[in-house]
């Protein structure tokens, strides 16, 4: 806590990372839900501005750890994480950290698109709003725009701004969503099986921006497609039985992985 007795924020990093620099931290991370026992003793290094997949078998603990990353499992009261996790040096388990300010440089996009039942301009407006980064409505439009035209909607959108974003297609929903958690100018963008519930084209549509996003932001996708793993990552991390089984180049994990498992959960054998 500051002198005022506030909760403060992860001061911002005055540099931009280089890719390839670490920006995610974790350090013998457990996770419990009540006496279970969810994701034990995770160690990973997650590098600025790469997209990192983590893939696994339904319940392996890969989207319990994603939630560690935002402390999005501070909202179950059952769940206990254990450990460090740091972003940019920082941990971010540390007590004077505000979640909610947290949550403004880790942004979330979930399995099922889920826009406001707002407007697409407020859809969009809502984060920049409550954490003040517009001094004037003419700012806010200007991030709106430019939220929007980074998330690849802008084009689709800019004539009907006030229609209600839940008139959007599926795709377009949750493009919007990703406009949304970029709007607030997050550093990490988490993704939790974004195209499960997309056709292909609009998974071939979220695809093609997760390749442009990660020019600005480090992106983390849990996924259970193989194949888009392979298509949108560059280091890929493999969960089984809540462990962290190994982690490296994408290309290396689908060609010769070094644990048996990975292998056989790569070839269907499992999961």
């Amino acid at each position: 806590m500051n002198m005022s007795g506030m909760t403060t924020a992860i001061t911002p990093t005055p540099k931009v990372a280089a890719m390839n620099e670490t920006k995610v931290s974790a350090r013998d991370v457990q996770v419990y839900y009540g006496d279970k026992h969810a994701i034990r003793d995770v160690n990973i290094e997650i590098r600025s501005r790469t997209v990192t997949a983590f893939i696994g078998p339904s319940g392996c603990g890969k989207s319990t750890f994603l939630r560690c990353i935002n402390r999005m499992n501070d909202t179950i009261a059952s769940c206990r994480v254990e450990g460090n996790i740091s972003i940019d040096s920082e941990n971010i388990y540390d007590p004077k950290v505000d979640p909610v300010q947290l949550r403004a440089k880790v942004g979330m996009v979930f399995q099922k698109p889920n826009p406001f039942p707002k407007s697409i301009f407020e859809n969009v407006a809502y984060g920049p709003r409550i954490h003040g980064l517009a001094a004037k409505k003419s700012d806010l439009d200007d991030i709106v725009a430019s939220a929007l035209q980074k998330a690849g909607l802008w084009n689709e959108v800019k004539d009907r701004l006030d229609s209600p974003g839940t008139g959007l297609s599926g795709g377009q929903q949750q493009r919007l969503c990703i406009a949304r958690a970029v709007a607030v100018s997050p550093e990490v963008i988490l993704m939790d099986e974004p195209c499960s519930a997309l056709d292909p084209i609009a998974t071939a549509k979220v695809e093609e921006l997760i390749h442009e996003l990660r020019e600005n932001f480090t992106i983390v996708i849990v996924t259970h497609s193989m194949q888009q793993a392979a298509r949108v990552s560059q280091r890929t991390a493999m969960f089984h039985l809540g462990n962290l089984v190994e982690e490296n180049d994408t290309d290396k994990m689908f060609t010769n992985p070094d644990d048996q498992r990975t292998q056989d959960y790569i070839m269907g054998r499992f999961g």
